[in-house]
């Protein structure tokens, strides 16, 4: 029966790419399969590798020894166990996240995947459960979709791992953080997270997975793990699409 679904899921997603062609999700021009990116577009993206902070995933600009942390980290160590992401956010990256995000490109999902698996390839093996980071409904009404819960919904749809689309709740609407500094982020999402009631026995000394599509300052993520770990979760690691790396950092 699952061959067959499976043979009925390949010719239908051939059909529906001879009907609409599949096309890079940046640059638009036609490729083999859908979630693919053109050859000038993969150029542009700059992924991330080791050597990287063994708690944030903060990339280091020189070589060090293997489970470093950076300064930031061994002056505040953050709630999370581990963060990770796939990509510095550069300006390849962010038209890709942009357009994922605010021009319903969701198809681009399909490219994100294997790069965050590739990322999150340690603590994958080790979780049960991910939970994306929540809008607000009302931005969520004004977006149509949450684009953290797309991705975790292929996540868990690629790796089978449970996800737990609303476990974590936006109690408060928080300002757009574009052009606040990390303190004011910080501040601006302060208790703005909490667990919803309804999903609390889900969570329960579960290994969970914060997904994201940008970790910025860290600010959001480090609420909703505080959040997360709270309501009863046993663990939370943190993996993001893109993270932004600031001249300086990482040395």
């Amino acid at each position: 029966m699952k061959t067959f679904v499976g043979k009925v899921r390949v010719l239908g997603v051939k059909a529906v790419d001879m009907i609409l062609p599949p096309r890079c999700v940046l640059s638009g021009e036609p490729v083999e399969r859908q979630g693919m990116i053109a050859p000038q577009v993969w150029a542009g993206l700059d992924f991330i590798e080791t050597p990287f902070c063994a708690s944030c995933g903060l990339p280091f600009s020189f070589e060090v020894e293997e489970g470093l942390h950076c300064t930031a980290c061994i002056d505040y160590a953050p709630p999370f166990e581990s963060a990770r992401a796939a990509l510095r956010y550069n300006d390849t990256s962010r038209d890709l996240i942009l357009g994922f995000k605010h021009a319903d490109k969701t198809f681009a999902v399909k490219a994100f995947s294997p790069w965050l698996r590739r990322a999150g390839a340690e603590m994958l093996r080790e979780a049960d459960l991910l939970v994306p980071v929540p809008l607000h409904y009302r931005r969520l009404v004004a977006r149509r979709y949450n684009q953290a819960a797309l991705i975790a919904f292929e996540l868990s749809r690629e790796t089978g791992i449970a996800c737990a689309a609303d476990a974590l709740l936006r109690v408060r609407a928080t300002a757009s953080q574009g052009h606040m500094n990390a303190g004011e982020r910080h501040k601006n999402v302060k208790r703005a997270f909490a667990v919803n009631p309804r999903r609390k026995e889900i969570l329960e000394g579960k290994n969970v997975i914060l997904i994201d599509d940008v970790y910025t300052t860290g600010a959001t993520v480090k609420e909703c793990t505080k959040a997360l770990l709270k309501g009863g979760a046993r663990t939370v690691h943190v993996l993001t699409l893109a993270r932004v790396v600031r001249d300086g950092e990482g040395g």
